[in-house]
């Protein structure tokens, strides 16, 4: 009797400190998540995320689809085959005027950090976006963000979107080669292959939002670039399931912010460095200043990337978007106390 008043004593003071109340359950631990192109640095805390353990710290097995481009991986977000993805901010936007509710839990990127850049074989003739009409550019994928970006600056130079070719040219390797052999005349894209491209003396660099400078001159302001995004119906059935994984985002933030470049370097697959591990040093020193302090979403950013759609777009043009249904802040706020 003595133990079980002892035991009986022991309990209320638990319940009472809070000790056994109940913990949200995991929801699920195999997550399916796609990306347009995971070698860029666009997406390096997707990377980093990975190669660092921290998915796997927050009791989570990612399985990672490295699709042709942004606007592929949303296409297997809406299809089902995915449960998450890293991608554009803008992909919120466009699919909340479709009738999608899908919305961003975290930031990646606070600048673009695409640069555009002409053959410099074309660099006499091609000293602007205003120059680029008759012209094939080259993006990571038609209706991605590179493609956006490009048509947005033919729109601000006086041109019409369709006043130039866009051309799917892939990430990597492939992006390079089609500068190199001709098949493009103007690229749109990203760190390491711009790295590469300026390096060998094959482009020369118009626009470049790597930097906040640049990102102003072409925007006016901030204009938010890789986010995690998901189905709303798939956050509010997963809510323990969606905080692993911005957990593990912001810890890749935290130390993507930290680390110097040469451990960046070392830290992502050999063959991200294109040949050359000190070229891609070079392209993190580049891009560092794009990645997200703070994994959160600003609203001049929200409507900034708003203006842009209605600028680009004219089914967009008189459109009404409500930005507070494009992010949900509550699972960075609760990963930036842990």
């Amino acid at each position: 009797m003595r133990f079980l008043r002892v035991l009986a004593a022991g309990l209320t003071l638990a319940l009472a400190g809070g000790a056994l109340a109940p913990v949200q359950a995991q929801e699920k631990k195999d997550v399916s998540l796609a990306v347009g192109g995971k070698p860029l640095l666009y997406y390096l805390p997707l990377t980093i995320a990975e190669r660092k353990g921290f998915f796997k710290e927050e009791g989570l097995n990612v399985e990672i689809n490295d699709l042709g481009g942004g606007s592929k991986a949303l296409q297997a977000l809406i299809g089902g085959s995915v449960d998450v993805v890293t991608g554009a901010y803008e992909h919120t936007l466009r699919m909340q005027q479709k009738g999608q509710d899908i919305r961003a839990v975290a930031e990646l990127g606070r600048f673009p950090a695409i640069v555009i850049g002409v053959r410099k074989d074309l660099a006499d003739k091609v000293k602007s976006a205003k120059d680029f009409k008759g012209l094939k550019i080259g993006v990571t994928a038609p209706g991605s963000s590179t493609a956006m970006m490009a048509q947005y600056a033919m729109v601000k130079a006086g041109l019409a979107p369709s006043d130039a070719s866009i051309i799917g040219v892939g990430g990597g390797a492939s992006a390079v080669a089609a500068v190199k052999q001709g098949q493009v005349d103007v690229i749109s894209h990203l760190d390491p292959v711009i790295a590469k491209l300026e390096a060998d003396k094959d482009i020369v660099t118009l626009i470049d939002t790597r930097t906040e400078q640049g990102t102003k001159d072409l925007f006016g302001g901030s204009n938010p670039a890789a986010v995690v995004y998901a189905k709303t119906d798939f956050i509010e059935k997963n809510p323990e399931t969606t905080q692993r994984l911005v957990n593990a985002f912001v810890k890749a933030l935290n130390w993507i912010r930290t680390a110097s470049p040469e451990e960046i370097a070392a830290a992502v697959p050999d063959e991200y460095h294109l040949g050359d591990k000190g070229l891609y040093v070079a392209a993190v020193k580049s891009s560092k200043e794009s990645y997200s302090r703070d994994a959160i979403v600003q609203k001049a950013g929200m409507e900034s990337v708003v203006g842009m759609l209605k600028t680009l777009e004219p089914e967009f043009a008189n459109a009404q978007f409500d930005t507070a249904k494009t992010f949900d802040p509550r699972f960075v706020e609760k990963a930036q106390k842990r």
